[in-house]
């Protein structure tokens, strides 16, 4: 059985023959449960197929008219490719059928065709008045100057030419892609004896085969697939496209329901922020105000929770902006998705629009960078091209991995890596280390934060001739691993210079002193030479020489800084001189004794166990010595 990747749907009105019309196309009845046949009216989804003359299979969604089962209209309309407008010739136009047809515009339906029914219960004026009130109510939309079939569902008046029309507007379509990774927005879940859980719906995208493991969320329940079908016939895959009941073990099925979403695991997250782009109704009777509590209908899923205006103060009817939905339980969306917006009470169709991302944090209305990224990442959605560059501009540390990429983009990793690739030959992209990649304008922009920080320290501290990478990066708040790469490419093009301890030092730099900073310098260094091994402290320093302690500090990093002076650790500091003596007394000490002889070394350069410890230990952290046991010896000998 070849099936063409095309959806067909009906809207409109209740009691205007939508099932009676699928009955008469297919022989198939869409109502499938008790209630609907005892009360003559479509509660819930009803599903068909619908074989062209070629043998290929169509399939068919009919959907309820039924104001009070609207929720579950919207969840059928998901996955539809075309749609067939139904409106009864003794009924005329409903509110139903203004409705059904604003939520196919919404959610982007673009092809279908009109249908007259019942025209065998009205005179040849009345169907005409009818007809001519059914174009009225389409002009403007995507159904305008649609073809109108008059049909009797019941006489068969009109059928053979329907199915004609529709044969030949589902091959003008153009089918549904399969790209992607797999996800199906669950519209029913049971299970059946012997077999297990099965799901069913249509496939936004992707393909699944039998053996293939999917999760279902929310929750994250995994299991295999161990069969399909495809209208009801069995199916070795399922692809976007086509209606698909999907058998699996090791699901509860009584932990899934309708609006849950099986998925290729690892690619989908659930959210309960999502930026987006909102079209409010034309025909709204006011405005759409900040924080309107809402029904939100993507995919299959219904959830409460409010709308955030981001750009307008309020939304009049018909405008459009840039919206940041905040839910009260989590979905499963993606950038593109579209969805349908309600009032949470009373029920009323606000609009709908384009899901253009999965929030990490609440946004900020009027905030300018926050409306020049959405409107950047709306105008990305027709290009996967262009949809990675948004991402990575986007990315929250700047640049991002393969397995972050390939999760934003919904898209296999060998796909993003090849795309990736193909940017990177045009010089849009960078791996800025192996894995991980950053876009060209978010490292112009990192780089620049880095220089920024680094020269505005030096010209805050006018003496200094190193900094601390430490303090460059709490300046410049980025990961410490991307402000490494970008010192490193700094250092390549030679603006700066790059010593072992984590110290950076302007590619050129000279300090100039002025006298009275010299002085200082020199009396704190003659002070600390004076007390050799047993140098006083920074306190005892700023006390002996008169000078503030804030002075003493930064006359020390001056030294440490020029190499006239060594921090040992905490307040020691060692003179230039005395630090290569007590060095050298070391080397010459482990030489001559095989080991360190540690009271011989105390008397030899007159110190204490005070000093002489920390000293010690800052000359195994440099790599001069190591402990052996309880001794310490030259370290490689």
């Amino acid at each position: 059985m070849e099936i063409q990747p095309v959806v067909i749907g009906t809207a409109g009105h209740i009691d205007h023959g939508k099932s009676s019309l699928v009955r008469a196309l297919t022989g198939i009845d869409p109502d499938r449960w008790e209630e609907e046949k005892e009360r003559g009216m479509t509660i819930d989804l009803g599903f068909a197929r619908l074989r062209t003359p070629d043998g290929r299979t169509l399939g068919l969604v009919d959907v309820p008219g039924h104001e009070r089962f609207l929720r579950n209209m919207v969840a059928g309309a998901t996955g539809i490719d075309l749609v067939v407008l139904v409106v009864a010739a003794d009924d005329g136009v409903m509110p139903q059928t203004r409705e059904h047809l604003e939520i196919m515009d919404l959610l982007g339906v673009q092809h279908g065709l009109l249908v007259l029914n019942k025209v065998d219960l009205v005179d040849a004026e009345m169907a005409e008045l009818a007809e001519e009130e059914l174009r009225e109510a389409v002009a403007g939309t995507f159904l305008e100057g649609a073809e109108v079939i008059r049909t009797s569902a019941t006489a068969g008046e009109g059928i053979d030419l329907l199915r004609q029309r529709l044969f030949e507007l589902a091959n003008a379509v153009e089918p549904r892609s399969d790209e992607g990774v797999f996800r199906l927005p669950v519209q029913r879940v049971f299970s059946v004896k012997g077999f297990g859980t099965v799901l069913t719906g249509i496939p936004m995208s992707g393909r699944v085969a039998v053996g293939d493991t999917l999760e279902v969320l929310p929750g994250g329940q995994r299991g295999k697939v161990r069969g399909l079908q495809a209208y009801h016939e069995p199916a070795e895959q399922g692809r976007a496209g086509h209606s698909t009941a999907v058998n699996l073990t090791d699901i509860d099925h009584k932990l899934v329901a309708r609006g849950h979403v099986l998925a290729t695991p690892g690619f989908f997250r659930t959210q309960k922020l999502l930026g987006a782009s909102l079209r409010t109704l034309a025909s709204l009777g006011r405005p759409l105000s900040n924080r309107t509590p809402i029904r939100l209908h993507v995919g299959t899923a219904e959830v409460l929770g409010e709308v955030v205006l981001l750009d307008q103060e309020e939304l009049e009817p018909g405008a459009e902006g840039l919206v940041q939905l905040r839910l009260e339980e989590a979905v499963v969306a993606a950038p593109g998705d579209r969805f349908v917006l309600r009032r949470a009470s009373p029920l009323e169709t606000l609009g709908g629009g384009v899901v253009l991302e999965e929030s990490r944090y609440r946004l900020k209305r009027f905030k300018r960078f926050v409306i020049d990224e959405l409107e950047r990442q709306a105008r990305s959605l027709g290009s996967l091209d262009a949809l990675l560059e948004s991402v990575l501009v986007r990315a929250p540390e700047r640049w991002a991995s393969l397995d972050e990429l390939a999760l934003d983009l919904k898209r296999p990793r060998a796909e993003v890596a090849a795309l990736l690739a193909s940017l990177a030959e045009g010089g849009r992209v960078r791996e800025l280390q192996p894995g991980r990649w950053i876009h060209e304008e978010a490292l112009a922009v990192s780089l620049d934060a880095v220089r920024e920080g680094f020269s505005s320290w030096f010209e805050e501290n006018s003496t200094r001739a190193r900094m601390d990478v430490r303090d460059l990066r709490a300046r410049v708040r980025l990961l410490p691993s991307l402000v490494d790469r970008l010192l490193d490419l700094l250092a390549e093009e030679g603006e700066l210079r790059r010593e072992a301890g984590g110290a950076l030092l302007p590619a050129k730099r000279e300090v100039q002193l002025e006298p009275e900073v010299q002085e200082r310098r020199d009396r704190v260094l003659t002070a600390l030479e004076a007390g050799g091994a047993q140098p006083p402290s920074p306190g005892d320093l700023a006390q002996a020489l008169g000078l503030p302690p804030r002075q003493v500090q930064e006359m020390l990093r001056l030294l440490v800084d020029q190499d006239a002076a060594v921090h040992v650790g905490g307040e020691l500091f060692l003179g230039g001189a005395a630090h290569a003596k007590v060095r050298g007394a070391v080397i010459e000490n482990c030489e001559r004794n095989g080991e360190l002889s540690i009271p011989e070394l105390r008397d030899a350069i007159g110190t204490t166990r005070k000093f002489l410890i920390p000293i010690l230990e800052a000359f195994d952290t440099e790599g001069l010595t190591q402990r052996r046991g309880n001794a310490r010896v030259l370290r490689g000998r």
